[in-house]
């Protein structure tokens, strides 16, 4: 197979995976709950960058992490789903993102960016590339 063929047969956007996010979320049996997420394609995450974005006075760009974070988490994590209506009505919040910070501990947020961003491709060092290849 040549590298052609290989991104024909994979293509990103529908890139998921299971991860467990904290001790936390375990069942009645007490096995982890797993969190499904999906990978941002570079669209997808140029659209969160620009929303997290603003310019002040003066030209200043100035970037807001924690709206980035909000966003990615509440777009690329399929279960649970945050934007659920019936969830977020019934803990009395308004917003996905009030949603988010209310069944989330920081830590745990924090887990589920950094693992929608090396699923990804973010946090693939090129050390690890190199050697790889090597093999």
């Amino acid at each position: 197979m040549n590298l052609q063929e290989f991104l024909n047969n994979h293509p990103v956007d529908n890139l998921t995976e299971e991860i467990i996010v904290s001790p936390r979320f375990k069942n009645a049996d007490g096995l982890p709950l797993k969190f499904t997420i999906k990978a941002m394609t570079s669209q997808e995450f140029e659209e969160i960058r620009k929303s997290a974005t603003e310019i002040r006075k003066g030209r200043k760009v100035e970037f807001d992490a924690q709206k980035f974070n909000l966003r990615a988490v509440i777009n690329h994590t399929i279960v649970p789903d945050f934007k659920d209506a019936a969830s977020i009505q019934k803990l009395g919040c308004r917003t996905a993102d009030e949603y988010v910070q209310k069944v989330l501990l920081a830590g745990e947020m924090s887990t589920i960016v950094s693992k929608i961003q090396e699923l990804s491709g973010f946090d693939v060092g090129m050390n690890e590339l190199i050697d790889e290849a090597k093999n």
